[in-house]
């Protein structure tokens, strides 16, 4: 693990590529010299990806930080740059710095604390790195839910590691569920902001969501009508993160910009969301 300036691109080596759905792929990246991980992080941060001559963007890490190894980015593809990165083969090279922003709150506001996970989408995989962050270390933490929906059951990401690890942990109950009925799919059917308030969770978690936009208004509604005060809520905002060091003013919310303040934010400190939430 080499430690760097976080405005200095770094040269990393993709050393696996897995297809978790069909316009999303998790890569796995090393070091140029192959000792493990470019930098450290926390759960929540972010990191710049780059190819030179083509683009780069950010993206949430959602690799775990005691994964000493290596670093993953779950990517969906959407646009120039996301479809070169799909074209990409092992081996080979990629730049890469951060880390970026701040994380969620693992060793402070949520320890000790049953958790709530909500995810939609491609929303799971900043998450995934504060779920296998907790499970890593299961005894500073309560009872954990997960609850997460997709559009179909093919584009439900991390489905093995969901399947085989999370469903099969004490203390870690899984929630699944698909928009619209589905050959081969027994599970429940309907949209995440309406599961969550079928699932009448008690109103003493902390609750962590992620998702697209009109899933975290509606979810977040839903969670309001419940009980919940939107101190319990954290939620990330790396989707509107630009240059990641507050120059090109893109990402402002209100008073916040979210590569300074965020992009974890409690719901509170939000004030309204964004137009497009």
């Amino acid at each position: 693990m080499i430690q760097n300036d976080t405005l200095i691109p770094m040269l990393g080596v993709v050393t696996d590529i897995r297809i978790d759905t069909p316009d999303v792929k998790t890569f796995r990246v090393v070091s140029a010299d192959g000792k493990g991980k470019c930098f450290e992080h926390m759960p929540g941060q972010c990191a710049m990806l780059s190819i030179p001559g083509v683009g780069e963007a950010m993206f949430s890490i959602t690799s775990s930080p005691t994964n000493t190894e290596y670093m993953e980015f779950s990517i969906k593809k959407c646009g120039c740059l996301t479809n070169w990165l799909h074209l990409m083969d092992v081996g080979q090279q990629i730049t890469i710095r951060g880390p970026y922003g701040n994380a969620f709150p693992v060793d402070t506001a949520l320890k000790g604390q049953d958790l709530l996970f909500i995810a939609g989408g491609i929303g799971l995989a900043p998450l995934r790195s504060v779920i296998n962050y907790c499970r890593h270390y299961r005894d500073r933490y309560g009872k954990i839910d997960i609850v997460y929906g997709s559009r179909s059951m093919d584009d439900l990401v991390d489905y093995k590691e969901i399947i085989d690890e999370w469903m099969n942990e004490a203390g870690v109950d899984v929630h699944l569920t698909i928009d619209r009925p589905q050959d081969g799919w027994d599970g429940h059917v309907g949209f995440v902001p309406s599961y969550v308030k079928e699932l009448e969770f008690p109103t003493n978690k902390t609750v962590l969501l992620c998702g697209p936009p009109i899933m975290i208004k509606f979810t977040l509604q839903g969670l309001m009508e419940m009980g919940f005060s939107k101190t319990q809520v954290f939620t990330t905002m790396e989707l509107k993160m630009k240059c990641g060091v507050g120059k090109c003013g893109r990402c402002n919310i209100g008073d916040k910009y979210v590569c300074k303040d965020g992009p974890v934010f409690r719901c509170d400190e939000l004030g309204e969301l964004p137009d497009e939430y």
